[in-house]
């Protein structure tokens, strides 16, 4: 660079100096007076204010809307509670979905022939089950049974409708029931479809003393524990036992299955039941009812039901027996001996396994006396043998020979019978 060019540059400099300072002054000569300045002060305030109060009007707001979103939330859990129990109840959709779900079919029938004195074939029962829940703690369950295959007029047969009640599960341990129900006694009243038992007729003893089947209507509570042990305490309709004629104070002629039935004295039904060892059950039971004439004598005929049971199954092995004995009180039962009545059975098996179904053989002896508080012999015992057949747990075919022992030795007569029976 030349000595000259350095000097213009040195002018060029200045000159720019002399220009920014210059600048400088003519703004300080552009100012605000202060009464422009405090326009403007005044002016930004109202600015600020305007702010604020946009600030407040917007923090209400929030807290107005906080608190629909609050209320919304609430009617949001509320609906969906609805939903849920909407849904659970089977009501969705109509209900026809969730009700068929919780609504089940089931039943059993039994084909029976006889061969003794007199043949016959009958189809003793078909009966049909219809359970309905109306939730995990509710439920409907009933039994509709058709008798001999023809009802009506003149027909042998009858349709009854055996148990009808609802069930309220109180807890995990303790249920309750109202309606009509099978009594809680013995072993085959309340199992009895035909799979579950030997012969092609149920034992006379608990045909003539339990009396099955033998339903009632009424309140019942039942209580287990994780002992085996079970309770039930029932409160029902009690007997209407005849007072006179052939079957004066039978058992057996004094259930009115519920049908009109009179109610002026009812009756109490307890058991205890224990199944904590496995295959293994016994039970005991006991009912008492003040008169099972129900007032139509000039006294009280009390009457006490006692009665214990066994069953054991071990391996193939197994063994059932059952006592039942009824106590009337009052006179006029005694003079036909029914003050007293009383049957016993004892019925041992053996089934196993073949590869086309299961095999068993059975025998039992039984006895029972609807007059047992007379003077005369009218013990009627019984000897049964035969076998069941089962080519799938719930069909059976039975055969088997009765033996009988009655007090009237006319009566006597050896029988054959064959049956089939069902359940699902």
């Amino acid at each position: 660079m030349t000595k000259n060019q350095n000097w213009k540059r040195l002018a060029a400099a200045g000159i720019a100096s002399l220009t920014v300072f210059g600048s400088s002054l003519a703004a300080q000569d552009e100012l605000p007076s202060r009464e422009e300045m405090w326009a403007i002060i005044q002016k930004q305030q109202e600015q600020i204010n305007a702010l604020l109060e946009r600030v407040d009007t917007t923090e209400t707001k929030l807290v107005e809307t906080e608190q629909e979103i609050e209320v919304t939330a609430g009617k949001v859990e509320t609906t969906a509670s609805f939903v849920e129990g909407y849904v659970s109840s089977g009501a969705a959709s109509g209900g026809s979905a969730s009700a068929a779900e919780r609504t089940h079919l089931g039943g059993y029938g039994e084909l029976h022939y006889n061969f003794g004195k007199a043949d016959s074939a009958d189809f003793h029962r078909w009966v049909l089950f219809l359970d309905h829940a109306f939730n995990d703690d509710i439920r409907f369950v009933s039994e509709v049974e058709l008798e001999h295959s023809i009802a009506g007029d003149g027909q042998p047969g009858e349709i009854e409708l055996e148990q009808a009640y609802v069930e309220f599960d109180l807890n995990d341990t303790d249920t309750a029931k109202a309606g009509i129900f099978l009594v809680p006694v013995g072993i085959l009243n309340e199992t009895h479809e035909p799979a579950t038992f030997y012969g092609v007729e149920r034992n006379n003893v608990e045909k003539n003393i339990i009396p099955t089947t033998w339903w009632e209507g009424g309140v019942a509570y039942r209580h287990t524990n994780d002992s085996g042990w079970a309770f039930d305490a029932a409160a029902h309709t009690g007997l209407f036992a005849p007072t006179s004629g052939s079957k004066a104070f039978n058992i057996r002629s004094g259930r009115q299955k519920v049908g009109s039935a009179e109610a002026s004295d009812g009756a109490i039904t307890t058991r205890a039941t224990y199944s904590g060892t496995p295959g293994l059950q016994v039970g005991f039971s006991a009912q008492y009812q003040t008169d099972i004439a129900q007032g139509t004598l000039a006294e009280s005929i009390d009457a006490t039901l006692v009665s214990a049971h066994a069953d054991y199954q071990r391996g193939g092995f197994g063994l059932r027996a059952l006592y039942a004995r009824w106590d009337l009180g009052g006179a006029a039962p005694g003079i036909n001996g029914a003050d007293e009545q009383f049957g016993y059975y004892i019925e041992p098996s053996y089934r196993f396994a073949t590869e086309a179904g299961d095999v068993g053989f059975f025998a039992r002896y039984s006895v029972y006396d609807n007059y047992a508080g007379s003077a005369s012999n009218t013990e009627d015992a019984f000897f049964d043998i035969g076998m069941n057949y089962w080519p799938i747990e719930n069909v059976v075919f039975k055969w088997d020979v009765q033996f009988t022992d009655y007090a009237n030795s006319a009566k006597d007569e050896e029988i054959i019978n064959i049956g089939v029976g069902y359940h699902f």
